[in-house]
């Protein structure tokens, strides 16, 4: 049978950032993929970084040069292992792929610009809600690129951005399970803001999604989006 691996596009993803949403990222594109053997499936390199500093701690001190840093060598790990793209499950993380995506001299497949993409087909013209840490809502990632594809961006109020960041750092990346009474205050602070959707602006949120099976008529859950543009991309869909 003839040798068809250097045919086939290895996509490399920058995880770890936290370990349960790169689990659950590698899980959709294995339920997504229709796979009839192993050979079916996407090739995959996954550098499960967890000890990369805080992207939110980095953004809010402006101490930014380490993770920057660790980001471009991770791309070139990756890069040099044979990979011809790279997705990285960490939105607030994005803002320091823009700041190496030419020097790294890799295809980044960007989460954030394609979900903004994916909103304007559900909610142009809309207001959605940015459910994210601290420093995502900072640096105007979701705000930018929502704009762009006609979708009014709402940033929560204090009381519902400390609800959500709990639910990151107090739950999620401690292996503690989503709360559905907290969470049902955050969705009705969305509502009371006028908001006709909301995205889950953090790969943590991903897992809330899964465990409380939000909706997906009111939720965009961007690592979904980015598990069907890396699957495109290695042509299996």
């Amino acid at each position: 049978m003839e040798n068809s691996f250097s045919e086939k596009k290895m996509l490399g993803v920058i995880g770890g950032m936290g370990p349960l949403a790169t689990k659950l990222f590698y899980e959709m594109i294995i339920e997504k993929t229709d796979a009839k053997t192993d050979q079916d499936n996407v090739d995959m390199l996954i550098l499960s970084d967890a000890s990369m500093p805080d992207r939110t701690g980095a953004i809010l001190s402006g101490v930014t040069g380490p993770v920057r840093d660790r980001m471009l060598r991770d791309a070139n790990i990756l890069k040099n292992a044979g990979c011809s793209a790279v997705a990285v499950t960490c939105n607030t993380a994005h803002y320091f792929v823009d700041m190496i995506e030419e020097e790294a001299d890799i295809k980044f497949i960007h989460m954030i610009r394609e979900t903004a993409k994916e909103l304007q087909k559900k909610f142009e013209g809309k207001r959605v809600a940015i459910l994210a840490t601290d420093g995502t809502i900072k640096t105007e990632l979701y705000q930018r690129e929502m704009i762009k594809y006609g979708v009014e961006p709402y940033a929560p109020p204090e009381e519902i951005q400390k609800k959500v960041m709990h639910t990151i750092y107090g739950l999620i990346k401690q292996n503690k399970p989503a709360d559905w009474k907290l969470w049902d205050s955050i969705e009705i602070g969305c509502l009371d803001g006028g908001c006709d959707g909301a995205v889950l602006a953090c790969t943590e949120l991903s897992v809330v999604r899964k465990q409380l099976s939000l909706s997906k008529s009111f939720y965009v859950d961007p690592m979904e989006v980015l598990a069907e543009k890396c699957l495109e991309f290695c042509g299996v869909r």
